[in-house]
């Protein structure tokens, strides 16, 4: 790394962002992939025979492998570092995009699927541990901003690709983005946090002034400082706590539990709000809402365009707006949204002979709108306020888990709901998921906007922490970086900053 100190920090963070972004891209390809591959595996001359079992299996595997992938993380990124973790899953994610360009069978879609969602069920967590540990504070927030928008274009780009190639060729262009990323990950250093958490304080020494230079060094000996409390403490803790006791005083504190609660109804509100299906069933979709004529593989790439779009309004959008009144617009239109497509295709099917396209090509716009600007972002920005920094690990593998089960059940059952009561009789069950889960979340849910995170945590415990507490707690975290953003919350918490 000694001959790349002449660039500046801001470069190399960059690079090592893009990394990850370029693997979050191969991602949001993975899950728009069966928009293209499905249609495609029902003409008349395709080699692979597909069923509806069969085809709502290829979609949903994924999620139940993603929540695999998510609860291996963590002991993965712990015992092999971040670098490690990032090449094993990108490995997979190659491996996997082989075993689809050369599938005969749906078991072997579904196998290649499978290595997907582990591989990123891991990216799903550790992609903002990377980005968070490699990056200034200065500008963490703007990188932290290309998950939704890397993902998003991922979606988009296959969907534009596939319009025009095969399943195969389509599946042979997106090994691209893995293997630009292997080939990137090389050049990239372990994370800091990673190295001093080992005990390896000079390496960590090293690599932190080459991404950050010499201008934030403060945060470089908190770090150090704070692995060698904690290891002191560590070991008492171990001679005098037990484990079950301390789980079960853990698990009855409001600070807890409340955000667990919060970020579970977000998820479902995330995944039945339309993103998921639409991703992966978007031509099926659209040839039920618009017609047989209507083109839809064009309607697919522009509300996939329209999502590229309002995701980039959306940053300037959540950071200017409260959290309660985000959540409660784009929930409210994402709920209006799903009743009035249901209406729609309801009329349609009982004798209402208008036909004018602009109507449902509205509606869907105005659910994708929802989906860009606030169902879809919003759980991941309030899931970095709500909880608590010593329960952030556990709170978010629980919340993360949630939402997979949430994703499964909402791509699992989509075919059959469609069999069974129609597009409208779909839309309305998932309004109807909506508005239930956004009612529970705007009762639980205080405004967050323009508060520390401790003043976040003491509105949940109801009352502010106490001082041997807050020094307890800093002695005892194994997340470096944490202990920084705590310490300089708490310097804030009587000026609380707009986020």
């Amino acid at each position: 790394m000694a001959h790349s100190y002449n660039i500046s920090p801001f470069i190399k963070q960059c690079f090592v962002t893009a990394a990850v972004g370029i693997n979050i891209i191969g991602f949001g390809c993975i899950l728009g992939f069966p928009a293209i591959l499905l249609p495609q595996l029902k003409a008349p001359d395709t080699p692979i025979t597909l069923t509806k079992d069969s085809e709502s299996w290829i979609v949903a595997v994924l999620a139940l492998s993603v929540l695999a992938g998510n609860f291996i993380s963590p002991p993965i990124m712990d015992r092999l570092g971040r670098k490690m973790s990032h090449y094993a899953l990108t490995a997979i994610f190659l491996i996997s995009w082989f075993i689809i360009t050369m599938a005969t069978s749906v078991e072997a879609l579904i196998v290649g699927r499978i290595l997907q969602g582990v591989a990123g069920g891991i990216l799903s967590t550790l992609r903002s541990i990377l980005i968070g540990e490699y990056t200034s504070p200065l500008n963490r927030g703007a990188f932290l901003t290309i998950v939704s928008l890397s993902q998003a274009f991922g979606i988009f780009l296959v969907h534009l690709i596939g319009s025009f190639l095969s399943w195969q060729k389509t599946a042979f262009v997106c090994v691209l983005f893995p293997f630009v990323s292997l080939v990137m990950i090389n050049y990239t250093p372990e994370s800091p946090s990673w190295l001093v958490s080992k005990g390896r304080f000079d390496e960590c020494r090293q690599v932190f002034k080459w991404l950050r230079g010499n201008k934030e060094d403060d945060e470089l000996e908190d770090m150090i400082e704070a692995r060698v409390a904690f290891e002191k403490a560590a070991f008492k803790e171990n001679e005098n706590q037990n484990w079950f006791a301390k789980l079960y005083t853990i698990i009855r504190k409001k600070e807890f539990y409340k955000p667990i609660i919060i970020m579970i109804h977000s998820n479902v509100l995330l995944q039945f709000s339309g993103g998921p299906t639409m991703s992966s069933y978007s031509t099926v979709i659209m040839s039920l809402l618009m017609g047989p004529e209507a083109n839809a593989y064009f309607w697919m790439v522009f509300i996939d365009s329209q999502r590229i779009i309002f995701n980039t309004i959306a940053i300037f959008i959540i950071n200017k707006t409260k959290r309660r009144v985000m959540i409660f617009t784009t929930g409210l239109l994402s709920v209006g949204s799903h009743f009035a497509i249901a209406i729609y295709t309801y009329c349609r099917t009982h004798g209402w002979e208008y036909d004018a396209v602009w109507l449902p090509a509205m509606l869907i716009n105005l659910q994708y709108l929802a989906v860009a600007v606030g169902t879809v972002p919003m759980p991941q920005v309030i899931g970095g306020e709500v909880f608590a920094l010593e329960y952030r690990s556990i709170g978010g593998t629980i919340s993360q888990a949630a939402g997979g089960v949430a994703m499964f059940l909402a791509l699992k059952t989509f075919p059959t709901l469609l069999d069974e009561i129609g597009l409208h009789g779909t839309y309305t069950f998932y309004g109807a998921v909506l508005l239930v889960n956004l009612v529970i979340v705007l009762i639980l849910l205080p405004e967050t906007k323009g508060k520390t995170l401790q003043q976040i945590e003491n509105e949940f415990r109801g009352r502010p922490i106490k001082l041997e507490e807050l020094e307890a707690k800093q002695s005892l975290k194994s997340n470096s970086v944490e202990i920084y953003v705590r310490k300089m919350s708490e310097k804030r918490c009587s000026s609380p900053v707009l986020l």
